[in-house]
């Protein structure tokens, strides 16, 4: 046992002499890091990109044709006839430009167009999900690591109070006003604290790396304290976010656009059971030159086709489309009757955790006087070791009570604002 004291003594010197050099991150800073760093929302932030340019090309193909420029240069061996100036050549350039413009495609530009918005629309949703997701992640190791280093505090002052109920139980124990059971119960609570003290560095520790990754450090990054004011009541009803996820909640909006790009891509299928028309401009130059000037030639080309029968190809495309387009309704009629479960356990999730914070508050009041007035008790000799100790514990009990739910309060907020896709509390990102 005195073996086992001296060594978690030395250890707990150690620690206490190391300096503190890990650097320290505000919870505003964390989450403007964390964002650019998290794979998801650089994928999203590139899906949205990938949606533009789709957008531009479903406008573009109602005013500008298809334009390819080629040029050809050959060395024939023997040598051939130009067939301008019937003279043997050496060289040959053949220089060509087509312009196409599709005049009917079955109705396909129509459907792209509707569906390149959808996918835009989709595309910003799942951007703005991405990054509530990642804010939610970077807050929950936010809060991890001010909770454990509130929890290492609260292991610490149960260590100082072991330590000064190990002396007063030795004084009572040499003028014999108490048994020497009483010290070797405060013994052993002493080790179970400092052992216990020990964990919760070791959590910190760990917290502090996983933060530090989260935002990019190379090394533990540390989080800067925030306010400890009770947390506030949220400025909308029940009613109200649930009205505001199902229109505006990045989840629910992804799901909407997905059904109609679906949609948009089915009716470009069908499109593909009509007959279509093009136009062709085609520029044609031939010269041993470079850029050859000897014969110019040009000519407009309207092609109508009507495609009959390609062996089953198309039935099997509208098949697919149709799948999909069922697969994709199927998901957003689910998510709109995920909506009110969804943001209703989140809602009262906050509330709970609000009201459970306020109870842990009250709780830890009773457990100090409590603790005060059985230490006061036990000075006295009114009382045994045992109900003291039992105060104690208590006491250690509701200070970590409250440190655990004053940040899951502050996750549950998060929580619900990552389903309705905004800030509640837009001054807490200012932190």
């Amino acid at each position: 046992m005195l073996a086992l004291l001296a060594a978690l003594q030395l250890q707990l010197q150690v620690t206490a002499s190391a300096p503190d050099s890990v650097p320290t991150v505000t919870l505003s800073e964390a989450l403007h890091r964390a964002t650019g760093l998290d794979p998801d929302y650089v994928a999203a932030v590139g899906q949205v990109d990938n949606a533009v340019w789709a957008r531009r090309s479903a406008f573009s193909v109602f005013i500008l044709p298809a334009v390819t420029l080629s040029t050809d240069v050959a060395r024939p061996n023997p040598q051939s006839i130009n067939f301008v100036t019937f003279q043997p050549v050496r060289t040959q350039v053949t220089s060509q430009l087509t312009a196409r413009y599709d005049l009917f495609v079955g109705g396909q530009k129509l459907a792209e167009l509707s569906r390149s918005a959808a996918a835009l629309d989709g595309a910003h949703a799942g951007e703005l999900q991405a990054r509530f997701a990642s804010a939610l992640l970077t807050e929950s190791d936010y809060y991890a690591v001010l909770a454990d280093r509130e929890l290492a505090r609260v292991a610490g002052e149960r260590v100082r109070r072991a330590q000064e109920q190990l002396a007063v139980a030795r004084a009572r124990v040499t003028t014999g006003a108490a048994v020497q059971t009483d010290s070797l119960q405060l013994r052993l609570e002493l080790t179970q604290a400092r052992v216990g003290l020990l964990q919760q560095q070791s959590a910190l520790r760990v917290a502090r790396l996983e933060l530090g990754r989260r935002v990019g450090a190379a090394g533990p990054v540390d989080a800067a304290q925030l306010d400890t004011a009770p947390a506030p009541e949220l400025p909308l009803t029940l009613a109200d976010a649930i009205g505001q996820a199902a229109t505006q909640g990045p989840q629910y909006r992804v799901a909407q656009a997905n059904e109609r790009a679906a949609g948009a891509s089915f009716r470009a299928t069908l499109g593909q059971y009509l007959p279509r028309a093009t136009l062709t401009f085609n520029a044609l130059a031939f010269d041993t030159l470079f850029f050859p000037t000897s014969f110019k030639r040009t000519t407009f080309t309207l092609s109508v086709s009507f495609p009959l029968w390609d062996n089953g190809q198309r039935e099997i495309a509208l098949s697919r489309a149709r799948v999909s387009h069922d697969v994709a309704r199927a998901i957003r009629q689910d998510m709109d009757r995920a909506v009110q479960h969804d943001v209703t356990a989140a809602y009262d999730g906050y509330v709970t955790a609000r009201a459970s914070a306020q109870l842990a508050a009250e709780a830890l009041t009773v457990a100090r006087e409590n603790f005060r007035v059985q230490q006061s008790r036990y000075a006295a000799g009114a009382t045994t070791i045992l109900d003291l100790l039992v105060a104690q514990t208590a006491l250690d009990d509701a200070e970590a009570a409250l440190v655990q739910a004053r940040y899951a309060t502050r996750l549950a907020l998060a929580g619900l604002e990552n389903i309705l896709g905004r800030r509640l509390f837009p001054e807490r990102d200012q932190q």
